[in-house]
């Protein structure tokens, strides 16, 4: 069967799954509902979702820490499950393909009354999913995450609830960065290796709003709006600083973060000699995104402030 045939055949599928679900929990779903403005227009969504499908890494955080589990969620890709920083909070998710691909007929199947994801992600088949379930989508991901949260609080009815954590996060982070004196003295370097290169990752990333609410400062290289900077091995002296935290991401980055860090040019990092440059999960510092991750890397970071 051509591509074609193949997307036709797939997209019928879905439809008929659609129409036998209307009268259950799904996108026909009766009660109540409320209209919450997104990325893509707005959307009727029930005042109490009870069966919401998420479609990304940082949704997933959010419903999470929210008291809400999902019915459904994609997995970060083929071999990666999910985020193993959330433990047993993530257990007993139905998997629904992956962030790149997700299965539509898996989504139907599960008869969802809320759908959550982005349109970084995801516009491409917002209405395929909007077909399903009232679909919400935030406009980007990672140094948004805040604003990504209210939004999901407020498609799931907690918008209260979701203000209260995140201020109590500010005075976590407010609170961490004194563990370190004058946190505007100390350079915090994130580093990120990757099967084709290093990244180093900057103020417009997840982690840069997290060293950035608890005051820290930030090497020349990461003094930037975007996520990361690209930087090839000779470079990777640019990414120095008081402190540095590494990670690499699945097989291929942690084979190109032994390859690098055995070299010369890794051990003459200041960080390095003064024994500030430290191994960090992958899963939680750099997937990870939302209230949950960043409460845990306030939770690691104070580890590593100087000792009286």
């Amino acid at each position: 069967m051509s591509h074609a045939g193949r997307l036709l055949a797939a997209i019928i599928a879905v439809l008929g799954l659609v129409l036998a679900g209307c009268g259950g929990a799904g996108g026909g779903a009766e009660g109540p509902k409320h209209s919450v403005q997104h990325a893509m227009g707005a959307s009727d969504v029930p005042v109490n979702p009870q069966r919401v499908v998420v479609l990304d890494t940082g949704e997933l955080d959010s419903v999470l820490a929210l008291g809400v589990k999902p019915v459904g969620a994609v997995r970060a890709d083929e071999v990666t499950g999910p985020q193993s920083y959330l433990g047993q909070k993530a257990q007993g998710i139905q998997e629904v393909g992956t962030i790149e691909a997700p299965n539509l007929e898996a989504i139907a199947a599960l008869k969802p009354d809320l759908i959550l994801s982005n349109s970084v992600r995801h516009k491409d088949i917002y209405p395929q999913l909007s077909e399903i379930a009232p679909t919400v989508f935030a406009a980007s991901v990672g140094k948004s995450w805040k604003e990504n949260f209210r939004l999901a609080g407020t498609a799931l009815g907690k918008s209260d609830q979701a203000e209260k954590i995140l201020a109590d996060y500010q005075n976590k982070a407010k609170q961490v960065g004194t563990a370190f004196g004058n946190p505007a003295q100390v350079e915090v370097s994130m580093v990120r290796f990757m099967a084709n290169g290093v990244r180093v990752y900057g103020q417009g990333s997840f982690i840069g709003t997290i060293l950035a609410d608890a005051g820290f400062a930030r090497p020349q290289i990461a003094r930037t709006d975007k996520t990361f900077v690209q930087v090839g091995p000779e470079q990777i002296t640019q990414a120095d600083g008081d402190l540095l935290f590494y990670a690499g991401y699945g097989k291929d980055g942690m084979d190109q973060q032994a390859k690098l860090a055995a070299g010369p040019l890794w051990q003459r990092l200041g960080a390095v000699t003064r024994g500030a440059a430290h191994p960090v999960s992958d899963d939680l510092w750099y997937l990870g995104i939302g209230p949950l991750a960043a409460n845990q890397v306030l939770d690691e970071l104070p580890r590593y402030a100087p000792r009286a």
